[in-house]
């Protein structure tokens, strides 16, 4: 017989197997509302973002490619050489650096140089020619250590230069050709012709018998008016004639003579008025003066009027001296204005004579069958003579135009070659560029706006080595190698490295030109914080408590790498609802 303890131990293991297959059953069996409340998705829960203060920097991002900087295709000018034969390259130009005064290539044997300048060739330049290509030839010849004048004219001095430059390089200028000396020949053959002509006729003109005696009055006629133009010149840079100058003299000495005479008078008259005089002494003891000292006395006046007689003829004689002296003179005047009256009518008489020889002369030469003769002969040696002049200022050594390159920039380097020994010159014949790098590349139009030249940039190589550089220039400015056009709505940009070691050109690099910064460290957050109100105002949702949060009004500023500038009632650490809520 069980006891009752085991009993009620058994029954309270049956309940609990009984309740445990309960719940495992029931854990089992759901509601459907049950099954689709568990298979719901939980809350969204609020996605933030921490506000952080650091300098902000917003950049562009491109990709490049590094090569030497201001490509530009050479073309020659014209015929290299004095005859305007097939041009065919006999010597290449050569890949590498290029300074000035260097031979670029050879065309027919003869050289093409590089100099530097900005004015391009266009012409020959020949002797006698100006302008400002020949002043730019002339300051790249003194560069070059020749001596040549800077005054725009290609002269003697110059061609000296020219061709002292073209022997060192072991090189003849270019000489007038065989057509071109031959044509200088016949025109210099042509003016001696035209002077024998001249001659003949003219000498046949001067035997003539008909103007012979009009040419002799003419020629008294020239002498005559020569001898008064000479008289008349004597006579008014010279004085009075030697009978007026004898007359003047005398006239002076009577005057002279006559002031004497009145001083003398004078001072006769005065010694006699000034002069006192005294009796003879007296008695001491009849002398009414005490102590019997004895007082002269004055006696009668000194009769002075014969002295003031004298003086009174003598200031008659000088007045009547001067009065003949001024009359002499006026006589001598009147007699040089009678003479030069006389000798100016004489000059116009041989002047009216002269006119009157010519004028016969000429009409009688211009009636003359022979006067016609060498009047045409005298305007064909003009001709001849203006021919050979005008031909003779450009000839001599000259400068073909496909002789010389002008370059902005030397020493530069040739980038590329376009034409082959052997082959025609036709075209471009090489592609020169400076010996400084530059990155070419291009960006989205939208971000084209953002860029200004000048702007700081990163250079960035494959191997991670960065370089600093500048933004040269945005759009057709900036232009690309071989004048490739920009993808359709992008822009070409062209950056300068500031430093090149390390550097080599067909090499492709990042570049991230700097748009803008801030100078201090800023409160940032991502743009996606920001909402714009329908006002227009932008705020930002920062979580005070979890999945509780507070609308901030924010100012916003510079944008870079997906943050913003912001400004508000916020600080550093505050989290920002991103998305979610």
């Amino acid at each position: 017989m069980r006891s009752p303890r085991r009993l009620l131990a058994g029954v309270v293991a049956g309940v609990v197997v009984i309740a445990g297959a309960g719940w495992a059953v029931g854990a089992r069996l759901r509601s459907p509302a049950d099954e689709a409340a568990r298979r719901a998705a939980p809350a969204a829960s609020l996605v933030t973002a921490a506000v952080e203060r650091r300098k902000l920097v917003s950049t562009v991002v491109l990709s490049g490619m590094l090569e030497y900087g201001s490509p530009l295709p050479v073309t020659l000018a014209g015929v290299v050489g004095g005859d305007a034969e097939l041009q065919r390259a006999t010597r290449a130009p050569r890949k590498g650096r290029i300074g000035e005064g260097a031979v670029l290539m050879e065309v027919n044997g003869r050289p093409v140089f590089a100099l530097r300048g900005a004015v391009p060739m266009h012409r020959t330049i020949a002797p006698g020619g100006k302008g400002a290509d020949v002043r730019q030839l002339q300051r790249a010849l003194r560069r070059l250590g020749y001596r040549a004048p800077a005054s725009g004219v290609f002269d003697r001095a110059t061609i000296a230069a020219v061709t002292g430059m073209y022997a060192e390089k072991g090189y003849e200028a270019q000489q007038p050709t065989l057509t071109e000396r031959q044509t200088y020949e016949t025109l210099r053959k042509a003016v001696r012709t035209a002077r024998e002509s001249l001659a003949t006729e003219q000498q046949a003109l001067d035997r003539g018998r008909d103007v012979l005696p009009l040419k002799v009055r003419l020629d008294n006629a020239e002498k005559d008016l020569k001898a008064a133009r000479a008289a008349l010149a004597e006579a008014e840079s010279g004085g009075p004639t030697p009978a007026d100058e004898a007359d003047l003299a005398a006239a002076d000495a009577a005057v002279r003579a006559a002031r004497e005479r009145l001083l003398e008078a004078e001072q006769a008259l005065h010694q006699a008025i000034s002069q006192p005089t005294t009796d003879p002494p007296t008695d001491p003891a009849t002398s009414p003066t005490a102590g019997g000292t004895a007082t002269p006395r004055p006696t009668a006046s000194v009769d002075t009027s014969l002295l003031e007689l004298k003086v009174a003829n003598a200031r008659a004689d000088l007045a009547a001296a001067h009065q003949a002296r001024d009359l002499a003179l006026r006589k001598a005047e009147e007699a040089g204005e009678s003479r030069l009256a006389e000798l100016r009518r004489a000059v116009r008489t041989a002047k009216e004579a002269v006119v009157t020889a010519e004028q016969a002369l000429r009409q009688a030469r211009q009636l003359s069958p022979a006067r016609m003769k060498v009047a045409g002969a005298r305007a064909d040696v003009a001709a001849a003579e203006e021919m050979l002049a005008e031909y003779a200022r450009t000839y001599g050594v000259s400068i073909p135009p496909g002789e010389l390159v002008f370059l902005p920039k030397l020493p530069a380097r040739v980038q590329k070659v376009a034409v082959k020994p052997g082959r025609p010159v036709e075209g471009e014949v090489a592609t020169v560029t400076s010996s400084a790098f530059a990155v070419t590349g291009s960006v989205e139009a939208a971000e084209a706006e953002l860029l200004r030249p000048g702007m700081k940039a990163t250079v960035e190589l494959d191997s991670g080595r960065t370089y600093q550089a500048r933004l040269s220039a945005v759009g057709e400015q900036a232009g690309r190698p071989g004048g490739e056009e920009p993808p359709e709505g992008s822009q070409a940009v062209l950056l300068s490295p500031t430093g090149r070691a390390g550097l080599r050109a067909g090499v492709a690099v990042t570049v991230r030109v700097t748009v803008g910064a801030t100078e201090d460290p800023v409160l940032v957050v991502p743009v996606a914080a920001v909402i714009t109100s329908a006002d227009g105002r932008a705020r930002v949702r920062v979580e005070y408590a979890t999945d509780r949060t507070r609308d901030v009004e924010v100012r916003t500023g510079l944008t870079a790498d997906g943050n913003v500038e912001v400004g508000g009632a916020l600080k550093e650490g505050d989290r920002v609802v991103v998305s979610g809520g």
